[in-house]
């Protein structure tokens, strides 16, 4: 690894205009404290206060894309960074737009031969019952472009779908009802690209709460994260393989998450995948990586010496 003085100058791009602007800015402020420690010479930059073409002016090397949601992890930023030709951290447009979008990822990962929970998209006008007796209950409502599980229910009869679709609809006029998995949620943290990609350990999610939601992710602390998962040995590698697969198939690099779930009988299904995960101080990846021996300051310059564009 070299000195994070070796990095340019740095901008880490946080904050911004999406419904996840407060966690954006909880990420970007523990990654911009990391970097300073390691040496870099590291600024902020909020594009909802500042114009893009700022990064050019003030003579950013580099940028470290700590924005969440829409704006952030869609594939927009990344496409203007391209055009100002100025490297950043994590995936590309085609990769970061298709992650977002949880029912197109959905439908070229079923194509890749890479296991999903079953789906059905809904609108006003649904036979209601109808999506009960296909996917049966309980099941997930959730919007299909957004993040951090919001506007997500857990619907555990049919007359609960129509105000569910009504929550979702609120934040993307595309909505999916998704089919629920009874055997645990896992989630799995990637780094690299090509044949350098690597998947951290699996860590267990267990949340006090009816899901892990907003608050779970974010703000409580009786939120379980559990290295060891406790999932044998083979279904540890089996989830890992399903991280893997789906970061390469969507076309992922630098770094990214793959939340995944088992079923009843212990299959492992890819949920989503996420190119810009939270870095906050209950973020998933940067847990993980501790476990596999890299420290937060060593992760965030590592991000950094992997950024690329076009």
């Amino acid at each position: 690894m070299s000195g994070g003085g070796d990095l340019g100058k740095v901008a880490v791009m946080f904050g911004g205009s999406s419904a996840e602007r407060e966690i954006s800015l909880m990420s970007g402020n523990a990654v911009l404290a990391a970097l300073r420690r390691a040496g870099v010479d590291a600024y902020s930059f909020d594009p909802a206060e500042r114009p893009l073409a700022a990064l050019k002016d003030d003579g950013y090397a580099r940028v470290f894309i700590a924005l969440h949601g829409r704006g952030g992890e869609d594939g927009s930023l990344q496409g203007a960074l391209d055009l100002m030709g100025i490297p950043y951290t994590g995936s590309g447009v085609l990769a970061s737009a298709l992650a977002m979008d949880k029912w197109r990822s959905k439908l070229l990962l079923r194509a890749g031969g890479i296991p999903v929970p079953d789906w059905v998209m809904l609108a006003a006008d649904t036979d209601w019952q109808a999506v009960v007796d296909h996917l049966g209950l309980p099941l997930f409502v959730k919007p299909a472009n957004e993040g951090s599980s919001i506007g997500v229910s857990k619907v555990k009869s049919v007359s609960e779908l129509a105000a569910a679709y009504t929550f979702a609809a609120q934040y993307d006029p595309l909505v999916l009802a998704e089919r629920y998995l009874s055997g645990g949620e896992f989630t799995v943290g990637v780094l690299g690209a090509g044949s350098q990609l690597q998947a951290l350990p699996v860590i267990r999610i267990v949340p006090a709460t009816e899901f892990y939601d907003y608050e779970a992710k974010y703000f409580r602390d009786d939120t379980q994260y559990l290295i060891p998962s406790g999932l044998s040995a083979q279904q540890e590698r089996d989830a890992r393989q399903v991280a893997l697969d789906t970061f390469a198939l969507l076309g992922g690099r630098g770094w990214g998450r793959v939340d995944v779930m088992l079923d009843g009988e212990g299959k492992v299904y890819c949920l989503e995948a996420n190119m810009a995960p939270g870095m906050t101080d209950h973020s998933l990846v940067p847990m993980a990586a501790k476990v596999a021996g890299i420290s937060f300051e060593q992760l965030v310059v590592k991000l950094l010496e992997m950024a690329s564009h076009g």
